[in-house]
Parts: C-alpha cells; structure tokens; sequence
C-alpha cells in the first residue's frame, strides 16, 4: 500500500487520539465512585435481609401480645361476671364455687399480665432493632445519593472530554486516504487499539520490539511512501527522523 510521508504521519495524531478515547472510556468504566457503591449496594442488600428477618421477629411478638391482650380481656371479663353473680347469690355453694374460681381467675390474670410484660419488651426490642436496621438503611441511602452524585459529575466531564476527542478524531480521519483509513482501523482491531505506531531508534512503538537484522534491512529500503508493518506485531509503522534508520 502507497501513502504519502505526510498521511502516514497523520496515522500517528490519529492513534493518539483514539487511545486518548479508549483511556477515557476505561476511566468512566473505572470511576473510583464505582467499588465503594457496589460495596454499599451490598450493604443494602443485607440490610433488607436483617431488615425482613426483624419485621418478621416484630410481627411475631405482636401477634404473641395480641394474643395475651385477649386472653386478658377474656379473664377480665370472667371475673366481673363472677363477681356480679357473687354479689346477687345467697347460696352458701354458689359463694363458695364462685369464690374459689375467681381466686384462680386473678392467678390467671396475674400470670396473663407478667407475660404481657414480658412480650410488650419483646416488642419494644424488636421495634429498636427494626428502627436501628432502617436507620442503617436511610444512612446508606444518603451516602449512595452522594456518591451518585459525584460519579454523574465526573462522568459528565469525562463524557465531555470524550466528545471532543471523538468530534477531533472526525477531523484528523478525514486527513487520512480512505483505503489507509481502512488499513488503519483492520489493526487497531487486531492491535487491541492500537494500528500504528512510531518506529524510534528501529524500536516498534507498539509491541516495544527492535527491529534488527532482514526485518531491518527491509525497513530500511522501502520506499518513503511504501506502508509498511512491525514484522512482530503487524501494526503500521510510522517512519521519521527518530527512527534511526
């Protein structure tokens, strides 16, 4: 392939400005807001879990309260029906029936009431620990918001810069032969990004190997406008006066 000096040396401001473009998009891939919000999302996620674990331990204790509080209501209620019909019976039997259940009633009704105790500071832990999980949770939210924030507006300059890079590229591809063009993007694809590169001091700028020897030789005695490739790794090589030829 034929290209003047002047248009392969353009392959060079090309290449520098589609590796600024791949630098930039591995930095908006890499944004350092990234690993501390997966960290956080992690977090989240865990979070949701105690959180599920606790409503339900909540639930539970309130469903156990619930229980007794009826329980106590049914007690209570027994033992002002047996203590109205205590007050308007005169049979010696009834009194003393009536008497010995509501003994054992208010036994019940005291035991009901320890339980209850003990089950409403079941509760009142189990909300604790339901409002200390959803404390944690609003305490990420906050920090996710930031972080969120700071990596839309490191994005947005990095985005920037990438426009301008690409609208430059524009410019500089369209300096470049369209056959070149093509030969140019068939390495870098296969150059993992880069299809050309500077020869300085008869060392290949992209695979960092000096030439030596028949690969020399053949370097040497193309002709300037001849395109020539790195014998190793197939990329253009961009002859100039630092090649050392």
């Amino acid at each position: 392939m034929k290209a003047t000096v002047a248009e392969q040396q353009t392959l060079l401001r090309l290449q520098e400005i589609d590796t600024r473009i791949a630098q930039l998009a591995h930095r908006l891939r890499a944004l350092p807001q990234a690993a501390p919000l997966a960290e956080l999302a992690a977090r989240e996620d865990a979070v949701r879990r105690s959180r599920a674990e606790a409503v339900g331990v909540l639930e539970d204790a309130k469903a156990e309260l619930g229980r007794i509080e009826s329980d106590v209501q049914m007690v209570e209620a027994r033992i002002a029906r047996d203590g109205d019909r205590l007050t308007h019976t005169s049979s010696v039997k009834d009194v003393t029936a009536l008497e010995a259940e509501l003994v054992s009633l208010r036994k019940r009704l005291s035991d009901l009431e320890d339980q209850e105790l003990v089950v409403m500071e079941k509760v009142e832990g189990a909300e604790g620990a339901v409002a200390a999980i959803d404390d944690e949770r609003a305490a990420i939210a906050v920090e996710q918001q930031r972080l969120e924030t700071e990596r839309g507006e490191a994005a947005s300059v990095i985005e920037t810069e990438r426009e301008h890079a690409v609208r430059d590229r524009g410019t500089v591809a369209a300096e470049v032969p369209e056959a070149l063009l093509a030969f140019y993007e068939q390495r870098r694809e296969r150059g993992a990004g880069v299809g050309a590169a500077l020869l300085r001091q008869r060392t290949c700028g992209g695979c960092t190997i000096t030439l030596t020897g028949n690969d020399l030789e053949q370097v040497r005695r193309a002709a300037p406008d001849e395109v020539v490739q790195c014998p190793e790794c197939d990329r253009i090589l961009v002859r100039t006066d630092e090649s050392g030829l």
